[in-house]
């Protein structure tokens, strides 16, 4: 950030020394998902080859391309992240990070880890900061944070060289906090590496070019996005997506993430839009309008979305993109507390007329007598035409001639609608956001939409979005009817939830801004907080409910409880009794173990001592839910990749067989069942198994390895019936 133009860099290590020499050998390094990653990778290799260089690195959560850890997995997974990944750059650190043999002069501190990835790894565990990701920019600066980084890209904008943070808009928070620190007598920098593949977003996400000290622009670096492919939708996935998308209201609002249960609540969300009645047919059949017709009649409804919803969310996910692809996320609002007052309150509409100059005037937006700043404002949203401007106290009209401003004459008012009105509203967003991640088809569209269309999203300030402050009368205004969509791991009996770590205090992610969203539903009218949550967990061959009793680590409090949905259906938490708490979640678990958590909140004096769980909740099993799921999927529904997939036909059988060979193989048992049954095996593969072996680079086996594992392969795709 600074007053003039920055320092321009077509090479990596000619940039990195530039950094070097402006902060100093004390560099802590921040970025998010949008990271610029070959100057990450080019601090990290001087910081080893110069031990003077104390190096910090502070992300988000940092990713790589997956590969294999076997033999078998490499095989698979190698191909398909180098097809799909393309050359999305490695981050160098993350390897030794991971063995915990990073150099002594450098460290790593996330906010947020790859699910699951850093359980076993005490250095990444000792190094967390445990934050919700609204305070993360603050929590960077407090750090040290001297050198902000981001991938940016540009585009010529009447004639003018101009970039967007694009995927990293949320981070604006920043700016003002190195300013601050600047003006104090501290060194901090701002450092934008351009990648033309990122798609470049308007609105909030245009800045001018001296936000950033220090570019690095040179197509050898632009490269592929970091695009997590698209999660298989299982059965209990599509039972909980369905029950939420009964609990989101026409004209409402749709903060949901990434993932499978994601992807599934947009599934029910199109399902509902584009075919109604199958839609309730479905709902019928699985008992959910008879079992929670009130929850859906007081929070949502079935009906198709004529109004549509807008989006306010942390995470731009895929699904946004299917919303707004079938007419679903359509619903327009506008940076401006008394348009966004009068269309709440249908006093106006989106299309512009004389009545909208007249509500205008009578509601106080503008002056009867018109002023600059109201010719301004007017032509900003199209209630004006283009074309219009102010000059010497009047207006004038596109067609050149001049009008008075004085509205109170009528004369005058006719003039200016006749000349100066336009069609419709102008400026309306469909979706406010933080950051995107999502698989590339997503990056591809955002590529590919129109100028129009893509300026209806608005990439913004994580602030914004997360919470209230500093914008509650206009955040408010467009977050009606808000239905805050979050996934957690397990929930207790009273309420609590646990989404990110163990009770241990290993932590399995991060918090993100999940709380933010569950402690402002409460702020809204009408607004609410919805947890999907899977009602068991499975490992090996034991199930384990994950409705608990309680549980050693709390990610959102009991206090803030408000709606759980599970594949069983829905639990109305807010402001009822702790006992009804408890039996409306014991209606929604798994009836496998219903029992023995309802005598423990009877142990505890939760619920009366001759409460019995209703007869319509005591079928709460996978195997009636999978039975109705494979009914439905004869008519074409929940098909197991509902927006499309990365993989090919040979690689999503392939990928099947080796799920259930890494289970086989992680029991003694079932190995050696497994390779006692390629005993039967043919010695030679068979023509319909060549498309398989071939993907896998199993053809020709060279080893009596290699050949073992070829008929593993065989047997196993005999044994599923795919040869």
């Amino acid at each position: 950030m600074s007053d003039t133009s920055p320092e321009y860099f077509k090479d990596l290590k000619s940039c990195v020394d530039a950094i070097i020499d402006k902060v100093g050998k004390k560099i802590v390094v921040a970025g998010g998902f949008g990271m610029p990653r070959h100057i990450f990778n080019g601090l990290y290799e001087q910081a080893c080859i110069d031990p003077e260089i104390s190096l910090t690195i502070i992300t988000g959560m940092s990713i790589n391309k997956p590969r294999g850890s076997n033999d078998l997995e490499k095989r698979f997974l190698d191909p398909f992240a180098d097809r799909v990944f393309g050359n999305l750059p490695d981050l160098t650190y993350l390897a030794p990070y991971k063995k915990q043999q990073l150099p002594a002069n450098i460290e790593v501190i996330e906010i947020f880890f790859q699910a699951g990835a850093f359980l076993g790894n005490a250095t990444a565990q000792q190094n967390y900061v445990y934050s919700n990701f609204t305070h993360w920019l603050r929590d960077m600066m407090s750090l040290g944070c001297n050198v902000f980084g981001q991938e940016i890209c540009s585009k010529m904008i009447d004639g003018k060289r101009t970039y967007s943070m694009s995927a990293d808009a949320y981070a604006q928070e920043i700016f003002p906090r190195i300013k601050k620190l600047r003006e104090a007598g501290g060194t901090a920098i701002v450092v934008g590496q351009v990648n033309e593949e990122a798609p470049f977003m308007y609105n909030d996400a245009i800045v001018p070019e001296q936000t950033y000290d220090i570019i690095l622009d040179n197509p050898i670096y632009h490269h592929t996005i970091l695009c997590p492919p698209s999660p298989m939708v299982d059965t209990t996935d599509y039972m909980i997506g369905l029950n939420a998308s009964a609990l989101i209201p026409d004209g409402g609002t749709l903060q949901v993430g990434i993932g499978a249960l994601g992807d599934a609540l947009t599934y029910g969300c199109i399902l509902r839009e584009k075919e109604n009645a199958q839609y309730r047919d479905v709902l019928s059949r699985l008992g959910v309008l008879s079992n929670y017709g009130d929850e859906i009649k007081s929070f949502g409804g079935v009906e198709p979305f004529s109004e549509g919803i807008y989006g306010s969310t942390e995470m731009f996910a895929d699904g946004y993109r299917h919303l707004i692809d079938n007419d679903i996320l359509k619903r327009e609002v506008y940076d401006s507390v008394v348009l966004q007052r009068l269309i709440n309150e249908r006093k106006i509409t989106k299309q512009v007329s004389a009545k909208t100059l007249t509500t205008l005037i009578d509601e106080g937006g503008i002056h009867p007598q018109l002023t600059a700043e109201d010719v301004s404002f007017l032509c900003r949203f199209g209630i004006f035409r283009e074309g219009v401007s102010w000059l010497d106290g009047a207006l004038r009209a596109p067609d050149g001639s001049k009008i008075d401003v004085d509205l109170n004459d009528e004369k005058n008012k006719s003039l200016v609608c006749d000349r100066c009105l336009g069609t419709e509203l102008q400026g309306g967003i469909v979706l406010h956001a933080g950051f995107f991640l999502g698989p590339g088809a997503m990056y591809e569209a955002l590529r590919n939409m129109s100028e129009a269309e893509s300026k209806k999203i608005c990439m913004t300030d994580i602030g914004y979005v997360n919470h209230l402050y500093g914008c509650q009368e206009i955040a408010s205004l467009q977050r009606q009817g808000a239905r805050f969509i979050n996934t957690t791991i397990m929930v207790t009996l009273l309420g609590a939830a646990c989404s990110d770590g163990l009770e241990d205090g290993r932590k399995i992610s991060g918090v993100g801004g999940q709380y933010n969203f569950v402690a402002m539903a409460p702020e809204l009218e009408g607004g609410h907080a919805i947890l999907m949550c899977r009602s068991t967990r499975t490992k090996g061959d034991k199930v384990t409910s994950n409705i608990v009793w309680k549980y050693g680590h709390t990610t959102i409090p009991a206090h803030l409880r408000d709606i759980v949905v599970t594949e069983y259906g829905i639990a109305d938490l807010r402001s009822k009794r702790e006992k009804e708490i408890v039996a409306r979640l014991l209606n929604i678990t798994d009836s496998r173990f219903q029992e023995s958590l309802l005598l423990q909140a009877k142990e505890a004096g939760k619920i009366p001592r001759d409460y019995e769980i209703p007869e319509q909740y005591r079928n709460n099993t996978p195997e009636r839910l999978e039975a109705e799921a494979n009914l439905l999927r004869e008519q074409g529904l929940f098909p197991k990749f509902p927006f499309g997939t990365d993989f090919t036909p040979e690689e999503l059988v392939l990928g099947d067989i080796l799920s259930k060979l890494k289970v086989k193989f992680d029991s003694k048992t079932a190995m050696f069942k497994t390779l006692a049954g390629t005993i039967d095996a043919s010695a030679e593969a068979t023509e319909a198994a060549q498309p398989y072996l071939q993907r896998m680079g199993m053809e020709n086996p060279e080893t009596i390895k290699d050949l073992a594992m070829q008929k593993i392969m065989v047997a196993e795709l005999k044994h599923a019936g795919h040869i």
